[in-house]
């Protein structure tokens, strides 16, 4: 599919690449306070995504339930009530998760100047992810790069989304077992995303994907004589008389994309959601979160 709008994009030279890296550097600093602002509506408790496990830190009581060995019955907590608790301890090892967020020309567009690329919002998204994240103690970094924790961990995953390059990250990125988010529009070949996602399976790597389109690309609200551009200069332009008369199969082919997107994450144990640029951030990021606590 073709994404509308919008002129077609030279490919750039070291020195646009140069400025282009010195402009994300600039903006860093309103990312990240966007971004601190988007995470603070994630209420994480002090715990994060801990899970149950064989740590020694104490998590929580529960109920007991049939098949729990006498030993791991609180007795103490127990004789406060009629019922009996287990004391729960948290699995000990950190989590980590791996990031990427696409950065194809198709991504730096929106069909309003009042909205976010959908690079942009996918960037903010990302960084809000990571640093609800790094607040309950986990590891992170945009995937090929080695996850750590703390808070200065959340200045160099911002640096590194907004300067990424290409629509994946490359499969010897992943790791066995860490969890994956990621955010693009998926409009592009999707042979590439079948062969990641293969791979994700294969090492025991869950997370999510989220597709982020804009609000032109949900709807085409095109009408009329139209020139489409497409977001690279290999992509010939079209021209259409009657704009209104392609919205029918337009709509039919981007279901059918998302739902071969979903057949691809359920496939490979990841989850599935769209997004569009128009809708407030935090419903976005609030899927995030709940996806990779699954």
């Amino acid at each position: 599919m073709r994404t509308p709008g919008g002129a077609p994009l030279a490919r750039p030279g070291p020195a646009a690449l140069r400025a282009g890296a010195e402009a994300a550097a600039a903006g860093l600093p309103g990312l990240l306070l966007a971004a601190e602002r988007l995470a603070s509506v994630v209420d994480t408790g002090a715990h994060g995504l801990r899970l149950a496990g064989t740590g020694d830190e104490f998590w929580q009581y529960r109920a007991a339930q049939p098949g729990d060995p006498a030993a791991s019955i609180d007795w103490r907590r127990s004789a406060r009530s009629d019922a009996a608790f287990v004391r729960e301890r948290e699995m000990q090892s950190p989590q980590a998760a791996a990031f990427w967020v696409a950065a194809t020309p198709g991504m730096d567009w929106t069909g309003d100047p009042a909205r976010p690329t959908k690079q942009a919002r996918g960037a903010l998204l990302g960084l809000a992810l990571g640093l609800v994240l790094l607040r309950g103690g986990e590891r992170v970094a945009v995937a090929g790069r080695a996850p750590r924790g703390g808070r200065t961990q959340a200045e160099a995953l911002g640096r590194d989304l907004i300067a990424a390059t290409g629509a994946l990250p490359d499969a010897g990125a992943l790791r066995p077992g860490q969890r994956l988010v990621l955010i693009g529009d998926f409009l592009d070949d999707p042979a590439p995303l079948a062969a990641l996602t293969r791979q994700a399976a294969a090492q025991g790597v869950r997370g999510a994907m989220l597709q982020v389109l804009d609000p032109v690309e949900e709807t085409f609200p095109f009408q009329g004589a139209i020139r489409f551009r497409g977001p690279g200069v290999a992509v010939a332009d079209h021209l259409t008389r009657d704009a209104a008369a392609l919205r029918g199969a337009y709509l039919a082919r981007l279901a059918d994309r998302r739902a071969l997107l979903g057949q691809m994450a359920d496939a490979s144990g990841l989850h599935f959601g769209t997004h569009d640029t128009a809708q407030p951030p935090a419903q976005a990021l609030m899927w995030l979160y709940q996806a990779l606590a699954e």
